[in-house]
């Protein structure tokens, strides 16, 4: 019996489109900034309800700072898929009253639906369409929920490493590329904050006395931008520039924050080396680096190229053509990659905007969105 006897065609997901919506819209409003633990708290809450009711085992992983974490479980045992969404959002409480929930006539808006609810709410509407179906596979689904990636995944990272070892492919629920292809490559992301420290003086009466820390920002910003490898896939942005007091002050101090991408194991270790390396050019002055690689980067590995093309069957099997592409982004799947897991990643519906306030999903998206994910949850790709 080939794979198509066994999967939900696309038209049994356009049937389900005005529950989806609706458990969209609760998503949307409950609104869950990253910084706002109490709001993620709450929609986490909500969404366990929503997880007991369609038969997991859930488990709350308390956190102090950011949000907490939820686990549902179908299933027992080792093995299986691991689903990855993320709980909070970059718009602030409030943002409803701005851009609130729109259906309009081939999208809905508002904050935070594309990136990432809309994929979260596929993800219960998948597993509800199989459950119903007497189709829940017997390997294990996990559905991880985290509550801090918009801000780093600072306290879900180990999380995410240990579950996605512990699982046989795992599957991001991230809005696929525009044109619905797959990401299979990501830039990994590094934030650092670079400081110039210089000597302060009257700029009128006495400049030689001074030591003029911006003149020394702009020298490293030079250094900086020759770091810049486009060739390879890496930038270098000075985002945020400060220093300086008064006009008639030389300036002691001045901070640039400069965000980093990098498309290989191999470019970060040279850009952290010329980090590393930064000195001063004014006699007197200082240079100070600090930050962090937040994401590595996420190659198309093998085992990514292997899920893929199953993926590729699986979705020619319901009628869809997908393909394949890379971005500049970062999601939770870099830290996955390098594990050596089977991982897709982009499986949610599209539409773009994201993190601003045209911020949605195309309708059309959502259906064969759904049926490819549970189609994968059915037939997982594997090593």
């Amino acid at each position: 019996m080939t794979a198509s006897h066994s999967l939900l065609p696309i038209t049994h997901f356009e049937a389900r489109l005005p529950a989806l919506l609706s458990l969209l819209r609760s998503l949307v409003e409950m609104e869950s900034p990253s910084t706002e633990k109490p709001a993620v708290d709450r929609l986490g809450e909500w969404v366990a309800a929503r997880m007991r009711a369609l038969g997991a085992q859930v488990e709350r992983l308390p956190q102090q700072a950011a949000g907490d974490h939820w686990l549902g479980r179908w299933g027992d045992g080792r093995g299986g898929v691991l689903l990855l969404v993320h709980l909070d959002t970059v718009h602030p409480l409030g943002a409803l009253s701005s851009m609130p929930w729109r259906e309009q006539v081939d999208r809905v808006c508002g904050p935070g639906v594309l990136d990432m609810k809309a994929g979260l709410a596929c993800a219960l509407t998948a597993i509800q369409a199989l459950k119903e179906g007497m189709r829940l596979p017997s390997h294990p689904i996990t559905l991880l929920c985290t509550s801090d990636e918009e801000i780093g995944s600072h306290s879900s990272r180990r999380l995410i490493e240990r579950l996605a070892l512990e699982h046989e492919v795992v599957l991001c629920l991230e809005p696929g590329l525009p044109d619905g292809s797959l990401k299979t490559a990501r830039k990994g992301v590094g934030i650092f904050q670079l400081d110039t420290l210089g000597r302060a003086a009257h700029a009128g009466t006495e400049p030689g006395m001074g030591i003029n820390a911006v003149v020394e920002m702009c020298h490293q910003v030079l250094h900086l931008q020759e770091l810049a490898a486009p060739e390879q896939g890496t930038t270098v942005n000075v985002g945020r520039i400060e220093g300086g007091t008064r006009s008639n002050v030389i300036p002691e101090r001045c901070t640039v924050v400069v965000d980093v991408r990098i498309a290989t194991p191999q470019e970060q270790e040279r850009v952290a080396r010329g980090l590393e390396a930064l000195s001063p050019v004014l006699a007197g002055a200082q240079v100070q680096v600090k930050g962090e690689w937040n994401r590595p980067p996420m190659p198309r590995t093998p085992q990514i190229e292997a899920a893929y093309r199953q993926a590729s069957v699986l979705a020619a099997e319901l009628g869809m053509a997908l393909g394949e592409g890379s971005t500049g982004g970062a999601s939770d799947a870099n830290f996955v990659a390098p594990l050596g897991v089977p991982l897709l990643d982009g499986l949610g519906p599209l539409g773009g905007g994201a993190h601003a306030p045209e911020e949605h999903v195309l309708l059309a998206s959502f259906a064969p969105r759904c049926a490819l994910l549970a189609a994968l949850l059915q037939h997982p790709p594997g090593p």
